[in-house]
């Protein structure tokens, strides 16, 4: 398959059903936000921390359209991302997820993990569903990167 330049693949993926013509930059930083986020302890809903989980749909669905040079650019950063969001979350093989949303094909991993801190809606949703986390205030929520 031919890449695309970063615009085209916007429009590409605006055209498969995303909301906008998202730019890899926009997609880094929401991803990057988000990251941030759990680390500290989202505090968000569960729908709303499933629908920042897109971003990162995004980024891996244009990084098959993306041509080599961009994906070299924005690779380092965004494993780096990828690497502290494992080290926020839990891997549970999306088990508490799919309680409240349809996780996505095995490959996209980030569904199979839930933040390792919890609070506020968020953290309900997951013990709810079975989930264990860490309260933010326990030595080991701080070591994990909670409060």
């Amino acid at each position: 398959m031919s890449a695309y330049d970063e615009a085209e693949v916007g429009e590409i993926l605006r055209r498969r059903g995303w909301r906008a013509a998202f730019t890899v930059t926009e997609r880094v930083n929401a991803w990057a936000v988000l990251v941030s986020s759990v680390e500290r302890g989202y505090r968000d809903d569960i729908y709303e921390y499933t629908n920042d989980l897109y971003c990162r749909n995004w980024l891996h669905e244009a990084w098959l359209l993306l041509p080599d040079h961009v994906v070299q650019l924005w690779t380092p950063r965004i494993q780096t991302l990828d690497d502290r969001f494992r080290a926020a979350t839990i891997a549970d093989d999306g088990l508490a997820l799919d309680q409240f949303h349809r996780v996505p094909h095995y490959d996209m991993w980030w569904w199979r993990r839930h933040p390792r801190v919890f609070v506020g809606s968020l953290g309900r949703s997951l013990r709810s569903a079975g989930a264990v986390g860490t309260d933010p205030k326990s030595p080991d929520a701080c070591r994990a990167g909670g409060l």
